[in-house]
């Protein structure tokens, strides 16, 4: 059986009819848009794609891992790309395709930022370069360090991370440990400019209000 009959055949009808009607990355992306940021008010969760449809709301890492298992049902390739920031930052994840030999990412987020990327992309590192300029820091600082190398689910059984109940804490440890490439010469680390106030404006830009006392992520 392929690596998509393994997945219909975990998944409920109604989880199928949702699959079925995202057929491309776009709609996968326009679905993703409608649900709620995932605030984690009980404390930080790293839902399946099954736990994500019941709870109807995700954070980038869920965001991501989703949308890889919806191409993967439509038999496509569930490539997951990583970003590493500086300690005082948050990582952020989206999900790779590829459509006519370019590169394209689906990405869940609250800003108006880190957002999808269109696939016009020659290569995962050139898609990767786009997000540096919008990752910063409340004080201007630039924040992205490295990407990953596409991380590929279909290595693993979908059962454990497909339909899977408890927290995915150990698909985020594995990607955490691929390898990550550096997206800045170490010699120009010390001649970044910081951002100016009209790009710090535009941060504030949320598709979700937060709720009180959160530090938003993702």
């Amino acid at each position: 059986m392929s690596y998509a009959g393994r997945i219909k055949h975990l998944l409920t009808s109604p989880e199928r009819r949702v699959f079925e009607k995202l057929s491309t990355p776009q709609k996968v992306q326009d679905y993703l848009d409608t649900l709620p940021i995932n605030f984690e008010p009980k404390g930080e969760t790293y839902m399946s794609p099954r736990a994500v449809l019941r709870a109807k709301t995700a954070h980038c890492m869920e965001g991501a891992v989703f949308a890889a298992t919806v191409l993967a049902y439509h038999g496509k390739r569930p490539l997951l790309l990583d970003f590493r920031t500086i300690p005082a930052d948050e990582d952020h994840v989206v999900t790779l395709f590829r459509q006519n030999g370019y590169w394209g990412a689906i990405s869940k987020t609250n800003h108006a930022i880190l957002r999808y990327r269109e696939p016009v992309y020659e290569s995962v590192r050139e898609l990767a370069m786009s997000f540096f300029h919008e990752y910063l820091m409340w004080d201007g600082r630039k924040s992205l360090r490295s990407y990953s190398r596409p991380f590929d689910l279909s290595k693993f059984a979908p059962e454990r991370w497909v339909t899977a109940e408890k927290d995915l804490w150990w698909l985020v440890d594995a990607l955490d440990n691929t390898r990550h490439f550096p997206i800045i010469p170490k010699k120009n680390l010390r001649s970044l400019r910081k951002a100016y106030s009209v790009e710090l404006r535009a941060m504030k830009i949320i598709e979700w209000k937060p709720l009180k006392n959160f530090k938003q992520r993702g």
